[in-house]
């Protein structure tokens, strides 16, 4: 008898081959038929005619660093058929750590990927010194999906060199020397790469970079050489320039990633947008990344499919934050959205708000982000319940404004009151050029490229694109309007695939005999994006945005169901994967 048993289902296996009605049997965790007609009865039977069955999609760019110390379920990614997902990225972690550093590390990390502070500090278990104490810890955890990691720069940089490690201190040689050395350790415990950043965005609550930032050649050289002598291992890097104005920034940092990987025959993996400054920069990005590879040298343009932005609204940030009457207000209402809506709602209310300036900063976290919501109005769109990934100029609160004949201020502040101050705006800022995702269409459908930076588990106020994999299957294969769509099967191969080989992940991401069996069977004409809505289930009372969706029938890990009908079952199959395989 079989474990688990899948009948007639429309099966797209993850390699690109054409879609197909079949059967699949999983015995002992990993798949042994795919395809046919099954043999024999299952222990567990799903029927799945009329229905989508698809390997379970590999998360290469996720911030669960902290949460999977404490979290077993893993929301956001859990609801969107996530059944491996890759933490440690752009360079910062929690591990190597010396009991006195923690707290610069969580500082860290809440400045640079929003992440509470608070909820990480109370939340983990910090049962680890090293990175390998680090796997080992999580080597005892369960969860709804398979973890892997990466050891980070920024935790990196801070063991070997103290409070050196910040600002533009140069490593010396003994240093290096340290970084590689624990980079090897790392890699011979299970992790399955290294990341940096050198991006001037991502920054600590007190302004400074993330260690790391400024490394110069020779400690970079000393990491990736470690890496090459390692074997395999994957070096991830937000560059300097992924969100500059001045494009020569950018191709100055890929030539050094081309070098380093021909050098080291290491795959460099590196962020890659749309920016608003320069809308085609990518283009040449990209071309330069497959003109490399006839030097040997693989540079992967690591893209979204998404266009990347802010979410605005009175549960995340918006334009009236600094408003006199709206602190007035919110003070009162103590913390009621129900009663803050109320008075929102009130013609004097509203009038007073609406003409009055703004107060000075206060130092109140994400007021700066009231400027931007205020002079955004052209970029900034309201969601509906059923959320169009990609609504045009006239669709944005600039459009509507001017439609409906008030200022952008009124419009702003009335859709901001819909759902009973629930609702929630897009602001597309990168990848959004001209209202529209034609450049992420460009950069998903390239050969060089790859699919990630969903950011699953960080940005907890201000956007959820751990959505990606839903949106990916909604929008680009079944309901884009404004240009070309996906097939199926390229929707399905990028994120599944093309994500577990990038990381040298052999054992899943197609449904293949011998295989895992980590699968989703999806209810492909009613899977559809909720709202974000706003949770208050991290540690210490701490708060998050999260996107559900509906149409996910089953998610399957090494072959135990772990979704059912878009709610968990309380499976716990997955486990830390160390190493490639």
């Amino acid at each position: 008898m079989h474990d688990l048993v899948i009948r007639n289902g429309t099966i797209v296996d993850g390699t690109g081959r054409s879609q197909f009605i079949g059967d699949i049997a999983v015995t002992g965790g990993i798949l042994t038929q795919v395809g046919g007609t099954v043999v024999g009865e299952g222990a567990e039977e799903i029927d799945a005619t009329g229905l989508l069955v698809t390997p379970g999609f590999v998360d290469i760019h996720t911030h669960f660093d902290g949460q999977i110390t404490w979290d077993e379920i893993l929301e956001p990614s859990v609801s969107h058929g996530v059944t491996t997902i890759v933490a440690g990225n752009c360079g910062v972690g929690f591990a190597p750590v010396a009991p006195e550093r923690r707290e610069q590390l969580v500082q860290l990390m809440e400045g640079v990927e929003d992440i509470p502070g608070v909820a990480l500090t109370e939340g983990m278990s910090w049962d680890w010194v090293t990175y390998p104490d680090y796997l080992d810890a999580l080597d005892k955890r369960q969860w709804s999906m398979d973890v892997a990691t990466q050891i980070t720069h920024g935790a990196l940089r801070v063991w070997v060199m103290g409070d050196r490690a910040v600002g533009e201190h140069t490593a010396t040689s003994e240093d290096a020397a340290q970084m590689a050395s624990l980079v090897t350790e790392a890699l011979e415990a299970g992790a399955l790469g290294f990341s940096s950043s050198r991006t001037y965005a991502h920054q600590a609550p007190d302004g400074s970079y993330v260690p790391g930032t400024h490394a110069d050649a020779d400690e970079l050289w000393a990491i990736a050489r470690a890496m090459h002598e390692f074997g395999h291992a994957v070096f991830e890097v937000s560059p300097l320039g992924v969100v500059s104005s001045d494009p020569e920034m950018l191709i100055k940092e890929f030539d050094w990633m081309r070098r380093m990987s021909a050098e080291f025959s290491i795959p460099v993996l590196m962020i890659l947008n749309q920016i608003p400054s320069n809308i085609d920069l990518y283009r040449e990005i990209l071309d330069l990344c497959l003109e490399a590879r006839s030097d040997g040298a693989l540079v992967i343009p690591q893209v979204s499919a998404k266009s990347q932005g802010l979410l605005i609204g009175l549960t995340s940030s918006h334009a009236f934050l600094r408003r006199p009457t709206f602190r007035k207000v919110r003070e009162e209402s103590n913390g009621d959205l129900d009663a803050l809506v109320t008075r929102l709602r009130d013609p004097q209310v509203r009038a007073a708000i609406l003409s009055e300036e703004d107060l000075p900063p206060s130092g109140e976290l994400y007021e700066g982000i009231s400027v931007f919501a205020q002079n955004g109005a052209s970029i900034i769109f309201p969601m509906s319940e059923l959320i169009d990934q990609e609504p045009g100029h006239e669709e944005s609160v600039a459009g509507l404004a001017a439609a409906a004949g008030v200022t952008e201020m009124e419009m702003m502040y009335d859709r901001m009151l819909d759902r009973d101050g629930r609702a929630l705006m897009m602001a597309g800022i990168n990848n959004y050029a001209n209202a529209g995702l034609d450049g992420v269409y460009d950069m998903i459908t390239h050969p060089a490229s790859v699919l990630g930076v969903s950011d699953a588990g960080a940005h907890c106020n201000l956007l959820v694109d751990a959505c990606m994999p839903t949106m990916v299957l909604t929008h680009w294969a079944r309901d884009r309007s404004r240009g070309p769509r996906l097939s199926l099967e390229s929707a399905v191969r990028m994120q599944t695939l093309e994500t577990a080989t990038v990381y040298g992940l052999g054992d899943r991401g197609s449904l293949e005999v011998g295989k895992r069996a980590d699968l989703n069977v999806i209810d492909f004409e009613n899977l559809h994006l909720l709202h974000p809505e706003l949770v208050h289930d991290l540690p210490a009372g701490g708060h998050r945005l999260i996107q559900r969706a509906t149409g996910y029938r089953f998610t399957i890990v090494a072959g135990v169901i772990t979704r059912k009908d878009d709610h968990d079952t309380g499976a716990r199959p997955g486990r830390l994967v160390r190493g490639m395989r």
